[in-house]
């Protein structure tokens, strides 16, 4: 039974009352269901149940009418709707409420603060109730696209196929390149006329504000919706309409597939199901949509199922998208409150001219320390994916706060190892995907750089090199495994190549880093090397490196210890079911990427690089930050110790000096490391016992064997190497400025030959 409450009661109310009574009695003789694809005779009888009541609603109620109540709160809001007139089309009938449709403007920012209005809706709402509230907020989306919603929960009125059930209409999902009967790129109606509907249960009273919606996500197809209407229930079987006076709201869809459109709504709608119905589509597509809802819970203590599944966080820190200012401020603040272990310096700018800001986290920080691994977090390559960059500013208030309270964990790592933390890669793509806001941006605007690069697949491709050079057997003789130069074609000034790009490369030549991990957004994920596949013809294809279970490791120790990675019985984010591999993959194997930010890392320079894909919503809304924060806490401190993992030394001559750029090899694995400037190194390598050999030119080499633990911690493995006597006397005689003699080659037979001639 649904009551509609109002201020006051009169004769109208009471009729009213009376009528949706006698309805809800034939609904339940009828058995009308709801949420499934049902019968043509059921479902044609529900749609013509629910007209009914709305035309005996609104002739009983006409003086308390919908338009009267929400009339009066018109006047309290900050920014009143606008009427907009869709025009009528040739040869297709309008619906006649589109005429004086009221709708909101869809740019509004969810970053934005919340307005609250003095109106309230009456108390005492009782079961089947739906009432109204003055819209003064935004409410955050109830997480169709970060997965806070689950498949259950989502309904529809028919399926043209499995693969384009309701379970696929969320926003921003993407459908393969090969679309098939499970994963595509939007819920599709199996029939396009206007008694479709997408529906979606809360399962707990809520205040819904918003729609935000989408076409659908295909390589082949254009189907979107262009106008559609809005019902919310609290029982499933009866329904209330968002009204504009007398007549039904009409709100203006998409115009393309892929740009999101919001429509808030002119006054919340509380209850506990939200419907939208299509009433107009491309004319050559179909209804198909993806659709996020807007969505205060309303308190209730006694839901079990909410609060089974709330997440909260006891970290005081600072839970907000923060624009380039608000990002320089936030590190400066971080530096303030911890200047003795912290420094901040700037690597390069961006194409906009913004300075690439890093943060230091060490005890002795603007230093390398002798024996002290070098790491590094960087984030947002893809300047629209910024649940990486908000993490890293989240990840160096905590560690400052969680090492000014002692926190033994925390101090172990900023006193054992030296942290950079690269927030922003492409700060201009950024201010892109930032001034739209959550929700807004769709699946691409800002992911590339001012001047349309990928930063994430614009680094050198060192790999044809090398196994260019593997095939013709020049590898280790001619062409090294490891340190593989930058081509010199790379270094012209009319290469397509970032200006970021180049301002990483040249940190990451700088510092000797060990471990690195890049964090993007749009999947829930941890790649490693190769990225490239070796086979030209190819996409896919497995594609190890010499360290793959090194590798392996790696990934599975952030894996594992976030909360939803290895989760098997989470959804996937769009197509791939990256949870029964325990949530890492060989990035080759995924898809071939050429000129890989991890590729390049692991060929050019020591650190071993991979990529965290942290969440499904490149751009969370900001009341979900929490949530993420609490996610991938423990995996960003468990990864950065794992820098702490294999064996650790300093190559050193006999008078105690260090050997820069000696070469430290593995027997058994195929990629050799190279000493830092002070002779010290570090090899990751997973437990076990190897044979180590340490060689430098004019050295005699040196091998040994080291054995690697279970426990955290690397095994040291010294080396003093001693000179051969070729390099001690040309360091002799170029000591007295003296050349070394170059005797004549003298050949055996020849002196043969002149002896016999004596004799």
């Amino acid at each position: 039974m649904l009551v509609i409450m109002f201020p006051t009661v009169n004769r109208g109310y009471c009729l009213a009352f009376l009528s949706l009574s006698l309805l809800g009695l034939v609904g339940m003789h009828l058995d009308v269901t709801h949420g499934s694809p049902t019968e043509d005779e059921d479902y044609y009888l529900q749609e013509i149940l629910n007209r009914e009541h709305y035309y005996s609603l609104r002739e009983a109620e006409e003086p308390y009418s919908e338009a009267s109540v929400a009339q009066p709160l018109e006047e309290e809001r900050s920014k009143p709707s606008k009427k907009v007139k869709p025009k009528k089309e040739k040869g297709k009938e309008t619906d006649k409420a589109a005429t004086n449709a009221k709708t909101v403007k869809s740019g509004n920012k969810k970053n934005e603060k919340n307005k609250k209005g003095n109106w309230k809706s009456p108390n005492g709402s009782q079961e089947g109730e739906v009432h109204y509230e003055a819209v003064r907020e935004v409410c955050p989306p109830m997480g169709l696209e970060a997965l806070g919603i689950d498949d259950f929960q989502l309904h529809a009125s028919t399926v043209k196929r499995y693969g384009l059930g309701a379970q696929r209409g969320r926003l921003n999902i993407q459908a393969g390149i090969y679309e098939d009967d499970f994963y595509d790129g939007a819920w599709c109606a199996g029939r396009n006329d206007p008694l479709q509907w997408f529906e979606v249960d809360a399962r707990r009273l809520t205040k819904f504000t918003g729609v935000i919606t989408q076409g659908r996500n295909s390589l082949w197809s254009s189907d979107w919706v262009k106008s559609y209407r809005v019902m919310v229930s609290n029982d499933s079987h009866t329904w209330v309409t968002i009204k504009d006076g007398l007549e039904d709201m009409i709100f203006p869809g998409n115009t393309e597939k892929e740009i999101p459109v919001l429509n808030e709504f002119p006054f919340a709608m509380v209850g506990r199901y939200i419907r939208i119905n299509p009433r107009s589509w491309y004319e050559t597509g179909g209804v198909c949509m993806r659709v996020e809802i807007l969505g205060c819970p309303m308190p209730d203590p006694n839901n079990y199922y909410h609060r089974r599944n709330e997440i909260t966080t006891t970290d005081k820190l600072d839970f907000k998208h923060h624009s380039y200012k608000e990002m320089r401020q936030l590190m400066k603040v971080v530096n303030e409150m911890c200047p003795n272990i912290t420094r901040i310096y700037n690597i390069g700018k961006s194409h906009n001219g913004q300075k690439l800001y890093a943060i230091e986290i060490s005890d002795n920080p603007g230093e390398h320390e002798l024996g002290e691994p070098e790491f590094r977090y960087s984030a947002g390559a893809h300047g629209n994916e910024v649940l990486g960059r908000e993490l890293l500013l989240l990840l160096m208030q905590f560690m400052c706060q969680e090492y000014l309270a002692g926190n033994l964990r925390i101090k172990h790592l900023v006193e054992e190892t030296r942290i950079h933390l690269l927030p922003s890669m492409n700060p201009d793509g950024y201010d892109k995907a930032f001034e739209e806001g959550s929700e807004l941006g769709g699946w691409s605007l800002g992911r590339w750089t001012e001047d349309g690069i990928d930063i994430n697949h614009n680094f050198p491709d060192l790999n044809s090199i090398l196994w260019e050079a593997e095939a013709k057997k020049l590898v280790p003789r001619k062409v090294p495994n490891h340190q593989i130069p930058i081509p010199e074609w790379y270094m012209y000034d009319n290469t397509t190549v970032a200006v970021e790009t180049r301002a990483v490369i040249a940190w990451m030549e700088k510092i000797p880093f060990v471990l690195g991990s890049n964090l993007q957004g749009g999947e829930l994920v941890v790649t490693y090397p190769y990225d490239m596949t070796r086979s030209l013809s190819k996409t896919q294809e497995q594609t190890p490196t010499p360290d793959d279970h090194v590798f392996s490791w790696l990934a599975f120790s952030y894996a594992s210890t976030h909360r939803l990675m290895t989760d098997a019985s989470r959804r996937v984010c769009h197509t791939e079911d990256f949870a029964k591999e325990d949530g890492t993959i060989n990035g080759a194997s995924w898809h071939t990427a050429a000129g890989s930010m991890n590729d390049f890392s692991y060929l050019h320079t020591n650190c071993f690089e991979l990529s965290v894909h942290v969440g499904c919503d490149k751009f969370p809304h900001e009341s979900e930050l929490p949530e993420e924060w609490e996610n991938n806490r423990e995996s960003l401190l468990v990864f950065m110790e794992q820098v702490h993992r294999g064996i650790k030394g300093i190559i050193r001559d006999p008078q105690g000096r260090g050997i820069a750029n000696a070469i430290i090899s593995v027997e058994g694995i195929n990629h050799d490391i190279q000493t830092a400037a002070d002779g010290d190194y570090w090899r990751l390598l997973n437990p076990g016992e190897y044979k180590v050999t340490a060689r430098a030119e004019g050295y005699s080499s040196s091998t040994k064997v080291c054995e690697v633990g279970y426990d955290m911690g690397a095994t040291q493995c010294d080396f003093v190497m001693s000179r051969t006597n070729l390099s001690r006397i040309k360091e002799i005689m170029e000591k007295f400025g003296k050349q070394p003699i170059n005797l004549p080659v003298r050949h055996p037979r020849r002196r043969a030959q002149q002896r016999r001639r004596q004799t």
